[in-house]
This record gives C-alpha cells, structure tokens and sequence, in this order.
C-alpha cells in the first residue's frame, strides 16, 4: 500500500482547515489490537506537516494488553529499543469531533516502516492483505457493521455497572422487550445526538433499534464497498458514542457481557461480493443453488473454530453465548434464521448476503473482518461446501462445538494451516502473546465469588 501523494493530503488539509477556522486542536488517531483508540493531540497549525511526514509512535502500540500495558514477549518492546514506527493519515477521514468544547478535529492514522512499507502488526493492515486476495480475483467486498452497547450509570454500584436514569421519568429502565419505541424516546435527546455526530463525521449510521435489555441498543452502519473504510467507520463510531454519551453524563459498554442474566453486546457484520462490473455475485431467487454462495458460506464456517480468538479476544467474551441470548455456538448457517453462526438474508435476490452473527462487540472490528474475510476467500477459491442449511431452532439441533474459552480460542487459531496462510504468523504470534498474558493474569486473580464459597467453608 503507497501513501497517497503529497499534494493530494495538503489539499485534504488545506480544504479542512479553510472549511473550519474555528478548530484549534486535531486528534491524530490509531487503533491498537483490542480496537482501543490511542494517539497524539497537536495544534492546526501542525496539520500539514503530519501530513507531510506524518509523526512518530512506537511498535509497541500494537503489543499492549487491554490494560495499555506492553506484553514483552511480543518482541516488539525493550527487545527492539520500543522503536519508533511512523503513521500516516488515513484519506477521508479527517472531520471534527462535536462533543469537544474546544473545537477539535479527528483524523485516523496507519502504521508504516520508517523506510514507507504497510507495519505488518496494525490490525489494519493485517485487514488490507486479506482483501487484497479479493482485489487480485477483480471482486469487491461490500460490507456493514451492526453495533451493540448499553448505555450504563457514571457510577458503578460496588464496581458493577448499572443502567443510567431516564432523563425523561427519571427511573432506570427494567425493559427488556426488543424494538420498543418507548425506549428510544427515554434517552432520546441522547440517541439524536450520536445519529446527528455520526452524519456530521461522514459515519453512514442510519439507525438505531432498542435491544433486548435495559438500555441496550444497536446502531445500524449502512453498507459500503470498502471494508476497510466499513471497519474505520466502526472503530469511529464507538469513540462517537462513548463521547457523545458522556456529554449526556452517561457512560457506555461495549463489554461482550455486562449483566448476568442479561443479552450480550454483539457486533454483526453483513457481506456481499461484488463482481468488476459491480453485481452481487450472491444474488439469487434460490440462494442455496448459488455456488459462490454456498462456498463463501461453506469457507467460514470451516474456519470460524480457528476465527474465534478474533470474533471472541477476550476473557469476559464467552459469557455472551446462549441460546436464550440468540449467540450461535456452533457452525451453522439457515436462510433467514437468526439462530444460526451464518444468516443469509433472501427479501430480495440482489440483497441475498452473508450476515455473521458470532463477534461480541469487543472485537477489533479490522481483526474479526480479517478473520471473516479470510473464511469467504478460502470458501470460494476452493469450492468447500457448507452442507445443508439448518431450519428452525439450531440450538435444538447442534451441540455447542465453538471454542467456549479464550484458551481453546487461542489454541485453534495458532494452530490453524488455513488462517496462517491469510494472517501474516508473525501477527498471530503477537496476538496469542498479548492474550496469553491477559489469560495468565486473569487466571491468578480471585474473584468475589471464590472468597464467597471457600473463604469460611473449606
């Protein structure tokens, strides 16, 4: 991947900065692997020569646990001096940020080697060598983000979130009844606000449903023929709703399982291929005689054990499957059935596309697109059939065969022939570091629970 010329940044620059005179500061932002947002904060008037030169961060960014601490035995901290690497602005994504009472802007950056190469370990760029295989087979992936969160309290009760109070009754909602209008009109002034950011970023979300929990609820990206670009909008529209929330004097979770008892966050994703010419090459009257389909389909799912560590990195992301809670266990896919791992929507045949229904909204949405599309290239390039399509409840039918811990995860990913062919194994090496650490240190902690049963009767 080459930067994109000189001349065309400075007129991105130019145009931005002449378009607002109000911005004093701009956010220079990059995505570390759990899909945390880090960076630098600089003046306008440093604006060009980012740029120009873009600025300095270290390797190691891309080696922190979700703590923000460097795992060393990622080999990308004091083993190489935690050098630093250089990022460059990502085009069109330079925009303000409206929760700001100082007006600032926000512009996205990737990683490169000093000498200008892609840095092989930003989630990003593990994302733009998958699809470049599709690039080279003259196909485009088309794609969309569902996203899930809660709206919580800003003061935890005992350390455990609790739902906000309406703004409007004054009460915390108990509500768990999927799409109810009232809902949405208790934090409506809130909701308005990320939908209004979100169009004043270029984020295209053109949505929001009430989930089925107190204060959850889903936001709805529409679908674009870029899924990196797809990946930056999600990444952005978290940062969005966490400050705009805020504002609101509210917090959020994107925690794959806040409440016991209660509905995970989920992150979906919805997939099309393209053709040169720009057609659906999933469109069908009859979707299970579509070959390219049913291999896409096919190719997922013989990946999604290895896919998990990725839809599932963290220790808390496991809590969140359940037949109850509609989180498939099992590879599966149905035509229009919403307990399968696959869900091929048929309304219309140019509309018949893949929707992934596994990822927890935890997930770095760069990495679980990795994964995903990795299953679809493999599927189509060799032909793997994915069996007869469930109808009815999956969850009757299969036995829960998904990695359901983190170390099983990040087994089956690191031993993987398939997924190691798409995702570069130094990557992988990294990613089983920093979670293997994360796994260690949660293993040797003692929870509430075990003082409760064993403290005074053992």
């Amino acid at each position: 991947m080459s930067v994109p010329p000189r001349a065309v940044q400075l007129n991105e620059a130019n145009a931005f900065l002449k378009e607002h005179p109000e911005v004093l500061y701009v956010d220079l932002l990059i995505a570390d692997m759990n899909g945390v947002v880090r960076g630098k904060r600089i003046e306008r008037t440093s604006l060009h020569k980012v740029y120009e030169k873009g600025i300095n961060l270290p390797a190691s960014l891309f080696a922190l646990d979700i703590n923000g601490s460097t795992v060393e035995s990622t080999g990308l901290g004091l083993d190489i001096g935690d050098a630093d690497r250089i990022c460059y602005p990502i085009p069109d994504t330079l925009s303000n940020e409206p929760w700001q009472k100082r007006p600032t802007a926000q512009l996205l950056m990737t990683m490169h080697e000093l000498e200008g190469e892609p840095f092989f370990a930003d989630p990003r760029e593990v994302l733009r060598q998958v699809v470049s295989k599709f690039d080279d087979m003259g196909l485009t992936i088309c794609a969309a983000f569902e996203l899930e969160f809660y709206l919580i309290d800003q003061e935890n009760v005992n350390g455990r979130p609790q739902p906000p109070r309406s703004p409007i009754s004054g009460k915390r909602p108990q509500s768990t009844q999927v799409y109810l209008i009232d809902d949405l009109d208790e934090y409506a002034d809130c909701l308005q606000d990320i939908l209004e950011g979100a169009k004043e970023q270029g984020i295209p979300a053109d949505a929001i449903v009430k989930e089925s929990a107190p204060a959850q609820f889903e936001v709805n990206l529409h679908h674009v023929p870029d899924p990196l670009k797809a990946c930056d909008y999600a990444v952005l529209l978290k940062r969005l709703i966490k400050n705009i929330a805020y504002d609101h004097e509210m917090d959020t979770t994107f925690m794959a399982k806040p409440y016991p008892g209660q509905a995970g966050n989920g992150l979906h994703v919805h997939i099309s291929v393209l053709d040169k010419d720009g057609n659906n090459i999933f469109t069908s009257e009859d979707p299970e005689q579509n070959a390219a389909l049913r291999h896409a389909v096919g190719g997922v799912l013989e990946t999604l054990p290895a896919s998990m560590a990725f839809l599932c990195p963290n220790v808390n992301s496991y809590r969140r499957f359940g037949a109850q809670f509609y989180v498939p266990n099992a590879p599966s896919w149905g035509l229009d059935n919403r307990t399968v791992a696959l869900r091929v929507p048929t309304g219309s045949p140019d509309a018949v596309r893949l929707e992934h229904r596994v990822a927890g909204a935890d997930a770095n949405p760069y990495l679980m697109m990795a994964a995903v599309l990795a299953g679809v290239h493999h599927g189509l390039t060799n032909k793997v059939e994915p069996g007869e399509p469930i109808e009815g409840n999956s969850y009757e039918q299969l036995e829960q065969s998904l990695p359901n811990n983190l170390r099983d995860a990040l087994r089956e990913l690191d031993d993987s022939e398939i997924l190691n062919k798409y995702i570069d194994p130094k990557y992988i090496d990294i990613f089983v570091a920093c979670k293997e650490s994360e796994l260690e240190e949660f293993e040797h902690s003692i929870s509430d629970l075990e003082y409760n049963w064993y403290l005074h009767t053992v």
